[in-house]
């Protein structure tokens, strides 16, 4: 069995007013987050940003459009996950970024990952994410995107 890497990327997908692109996970449901996803072997944190965005919406972000917020998450995997990871690996350095798209962008699921997307403004994005890591972009997307770089 080819295992996981224990590093990620978190991508928080808004719009210029700070709507925020949510997904609810297949499984388990009723979980609601960002792009998410592990790095595969060989691929920079950015590589796998970009690719997660295209497989999880359909978005074709161009690579000068995403943020690197240059900040890691490192956190522990959750029980259900840890089956997917090398025995002796507990935890995930995960790598941020952003990624701005225009009002009304068209949204495509992969099916067998996420069930339905949710747009909400960043606030009420962030109460509806079960990850912490997830919250916390979410609530610090001001800071990354402020309004005078708003399109």
């Amino acid at each position: 069995m080819a295992y996981k890497l224990p590093v990620s990327v978190l991508v928080v997908v808004h719009t210029a007013a700070l709507d925020v692109l949510l997904l609810q996970r297949v499984s388990p449901p009723g979980f609601w987050q960002s792009v998410t996803g592990s790095l595969e072997p060989g691929e920079s944190p950015a590589e796998a940003a970009l690719r997660e965005i295209c497989e999880e919406t359909g978005i074709a972000a161009r690579p000068q459009d995403l943020v690197d917020w240059r900040r890691c998450n490192r956190f522990a995997i959750r029980e259900e996950w840890r089956h997917r990871y090398a025995p002796e690996v507990s935890h995930n350095l995960e790598h941020v970024f952003s990624l701005c798209v225009p009002d009304g962008q068209p949204v495509t699921l992969a099916p067998d990952e996420h069930d339905a997307t949710f747009w909400l403004p960043h606030d009420a994005a962030a109460a509806k994410v079960f990850s912490w890591t997830n919250r916390d972009a979410i609530l610090q997307l001001p800071d990354h995107f402020p309004a005078g770089r708003r399109r």
